[in-house]
């Protein structure tokens, strides 16, 4: 569920190039998570990092494979987080749990990148035009799809639709995701227990 974050064809930056290039998508989040996507520029990103556009240029091809880097970076890191968390449990409805669960607790501890990255692949198109993170939301919900396919195979979850009610359950976090985003004073952790629940009684057995 990892994403490409840039050409291949480059050589390794020194420690000093990535440094100066953490700074610029540092400061690239903050300005896409201010004024938005379509108004960021290299001129808004640079006064916000407080160095030229040149600088920028010298790194980056242009605005699309900068903020792509932005989302990539940042969804990576979410995933790095969410992964350990998930396979730590032994259960597939401890797993879904676990997904969710540290997905919304990443999210909601890096409001900035969260609000940069849900712009960027809200917005970014390829060359075609086309939705440029299809793939990436696509596996997303295979990958919650094979969890939850898993405990029917092992008779712990009720029979259903794996990767439409995988679809359904990844729509409706990011539908509290955001709620949050547009209202900061909306209790994340709150609503997260009551998705979970929501989420349990959908998926569980009934009791006999």
């Amino acid at each position: 569920m990892r994403t490409n974050t840039g050409p291949s064809d480059r050589k390794r930056p020194s420690f000093i190039e990535q440094a100066r290039r953490a700074q610029i998508v540092e400061a690239a989040a903050e300005v896409v998570a201010e004024v938005g996507y379509a108004h960021t520029s290299f001129a808004r990103i640079a006064e916000k990092a407080g160095i030229s556009k040149s600088v920028i240029t010298y790194h980056f091809s242009g605005k699309d494979e900068l903020l792509r880097l932005v989302a990539n970076q940042f969804f990576n890191q979410g995933w790095e987080y969410m992964e350990a968390r998930i396979t730590a449990q032994e259960t597939a409805a401890g797993q879904v749990r676990a997904w969710i669960e540290s997905e919304l607790d990443f999210f909601g501890a890096h409001r900035t990148q969260f609000l940069a990255m849900s712009d960027i692949m809200a917005n970014h198109r390829s060359e075609d035009g086309s939705h440029a993170y299809t793939d990436e939301l696509a596996e997303e919900v295979e990958g919650l799809a094979e969890i939850l396919t898993q405990g029917q195979h092992d008779g712990e979850l009720r029979p259903f639709d794996a990767r439409g009610v995988a679809d359904i359950i990844l729509r409706c976090a990011s539908g509290v995701l955001e709620s949050w985003a547009m209202d900061p004073d909306i209790d994340l952790k709150g609503q997260t227990a009551v998705l979970l629940d929501f989420i349990d009684h959908a998926i569980g057995k009934d009791p006999a």
